[in-house]
């Protein structure tokens, strides 16, 4: 069996009875919101195509999602908005996402597995590049990143010119192009850089009319 349930079998051998694997998607993102997603299998199952979002195409990601909710003894997808993440740093809003996950999930004996994301007060272990590591992570990521994905194709719809469906928010040249060109819309993080630059521009501009 694939060394993606290294971790899990470690912890049910310590005497846990339950692992949730945790991960999101949209931290770099200057545009949408944050995705965290927790996913608890039963004890013992195993599907080898599941892997990091990250490396799966578009259309596996989807079948995958399906094949993860259905097998999943529990899971729980957060949704964090635009105005938290730019009120708690993304880094924080990821973190109390995962947080919030757990305690929806909370089962006894539970012990999560993070992507790299140290949690307060709950029993887990932070393991970088853990969605390639651990198929309870990578199931998280999953389904994190189809959410976040569908989320940002529908705000295509709304907000066509920016062209939110090819590059799903993150920090393309593109979308840099069309943020100069018609200013932020309601879902850009103003706490970005890039967000915040633009709104500089625009106040200069206003001063000098």
């Amino acid at each position: 069996m694939s060394n993606l349930l290294e971790y899990e079998n470690r912890y049910y051998d310590l005497g846990y009875d339950y692992i949730i694997g945790l991960d999101e998607a949209g931290r770099g993102p200057m545009a949408g919101e944050l995705v965290v997603a927790g996913v608890i299998f039963p004890k013992g199952f195993y599907d080898e195509r599941i892997f990091d979002s990250k490396q799966l195409t578009a259309k596996k990601r989807e079948a995958m999602y399906q094949i993860i909710i259905e097998n999943a003894l529990a899971y729980h997808i957060e949704v964090i908005s635009v105005e938290d993440v730019d009120q708690l740093n993304v880094y924080s809003a990821s973190q109390k996402g995962m947080e919030k996950c757990c305690q929806i999930l909370k089962r006894e004996k539970m012990f999560a597995l993070t992507d790299a994301m140290p949690l307060h007060d709950i029993e887990h272990l932070s393991i970088i590049k853990g969605d390639t590591l651990s198929m309870s992570i990578a199931a998280a990521s999953i389904l994190a990143k189809v959410t976040r994905d569908h989320l940002m194709i529908d705000y295509a719809k709304k907000y066509p010119q920016y062209g939110f469906e090819k590059h799903k928010g993150y920090v393309t040249k593109a979308h840099k192009e069309a943020l100069r060109k018609y200013g932020p819309c309601p879902i850009h993080r103003k706490s970005f850089k890039p967000v915040q630059e633009v709104m500089k521009e625009q106040i200069s501009l206003n001063l000098d009319i």
